[in-house]
């Protein structure tokens, strides 16, 4: 007895245990809390760029704020610098820096918001910044990626503590410039901006599925042994329509969708914990040129893709643009929404709240003609918010 005894508190202690913070990731079943979790939030590209180009812009309180108030679960951001001259204050001022990031994720533990924090969102830059071609993504022993893991090593051990972090993206759409069959014509296209700190492009700058791959993998073994629990992010887009030929034979051929499934789970590899996706409705033609795929039909794809995997669907970006017309574009979005409900879509965020820069098209805020969407998403969130259960053993 005095042998089980001490058996039976330990198994008790275990069973008591805190739930990893943020979003897990457990036999494909994304989770929260220990729990199954579905669930939308925003883009909120700027909330830390804004304080990072002005010390007095603090708007990112207000606007986090409003998320609350319109019970929006979590916000995806872009947390660094876009430009290599917006990474002036990292190199020069790392405490300062830092100090206005605390302010954003503080700001968010105050409201109750999750974070995704994507670290290296214009990929490129990084590169730049250490003075190599971006194929150096490629590899590990380069300037490029002994940048990456200082900055993410920083990152993570800063703020792996707090609440607010739900999980760790590498950075934007990294995937829509791999192995292009026009990709030296667009880099000729391309000037250098000295003001920004970006150098006229050469070839060396193409990269391929197989530098993303390393790229994303580096990025994902750091966090992960920083991070043991939460969810690690491509931030990578939906594959374009002939992504597989555009690596097997430089061609812009239609992909089948066995082919686009493997391309979906190739440009998500481990350690990385979901698929990522960035999905607009459009008139591409997937899967064939003459009976093209309908949207739903695409997402089940993805479905069956993240299925295969056993990694849970993110869709990072959605959305409906302003510049269809009032009507079209409420359409547009409803549809959006019932489809990502229909396909059971476990995690999405909406492109995009608060940023001015997109009033045109894409800025969704609580005062302008586009604010709907922030309640039907609140209504999709807590018809999605049934009862959860424990994952299976």
């Amino acid at each position: 007895m005095r042998c089980v005894l001490p058996l039976l508190f330990s198994l008790i202690l275990a069973g008591a245990a805190e739930p990893p913070p943020g979003l897990t990731m457990q036999n494909g079943v994304l989770l929260r809390e220990g729990r199954s979790y579905r669930g939308i939030g925003v883009n909120y590209f700027s909330a830390f760029g804004r304080v990072l180009a002005n010390p007095t812009n603090t708007s990112y309180v207000a606007g986090l704020a409003v998320l609350r108030q319109h019970q929006i679960p979590f916000a995806r951001f872009a947390a660094c610098g876009f430009w290599p001259s917006d990474w002036r204050l990292y190199q020069t001022n790392r405490a300062e820096y830092f100090r206005r990031m605390d302010a954003v994720v503080k700001s968010a533990e105050t409201n109750g918001i999750g974070l995704i924090p994507s670290l290296f969102w214009r990929w490129e830059t990084l590169a730049e910044l250490a003075g190599e071609p971006h194929s150096a993504w490629g590899k590990p022993d380069s300037q490029t990626h002994a940048l990456m893991r200082q900055y993410t090593t920083e990152f993570v051990t800063r703020y792996r503590a707090s609440p607010a972090i739900w999980g760790w993206e590498f950075g934007n759409e990294m995937s829509l410039s791999v192995d292009l069959p026009n990709a030296l014509n667009l880099i000729e296209a391309h000037k250098a901006m000295p003001r920004l700190g970006v150098p006229k492009p050469t070839a060396d700058d193409a990269i391929s599925a197989q530098i993303m791959v390393t790229a994303l993998r580096e990025f994902g073994q750091v966090v992960r042994r920083l991070d043991p629990h939460r969810i690690i992010v491509s931030g990578n887009s939906a594959p374009r329509p002939g992504a597989w030929h555009n690596t097997a034979e430089k061609s812009w051929t239609v992909d089948t969708r066995e082919q686009f499934i493997e391309v979906l789970q190739r440009d998500n590899p481990d350690p990385l914990s979901v698929l990522c996706v960035h999905w607009y409705p459009s008139k591409e033609k997937r899967f064939s040129k003459t009976q093209p795929a309908t949207q739903p039909e695409v997402l089940q794809a993805m479905q069956k893709a993240a299925r295969q995997a056993r990694k849970p669907l993110f869709i990072g970006e959605f959305g409906a643009s302003k510049e269809l017309g009032p009507d079209q574009e409420r359409s547009q979005f409803t549809a959006l929404l019932k489809d990502l409900e229909q396909a059971n879509v476990p995690l999405a965020a909406l492109w995009v709240f608060d940023l001015s820069m997109q009033d045109k098209d894409w800025n969704v805020t609580a005062n302008n003609e586009r604010s709907y969407m922030l309640k039907f998403i609140s209504e999709t969130n807590r018809r999605w918010q049934r009862p959860a259960t424990s994952p299976s053993p």
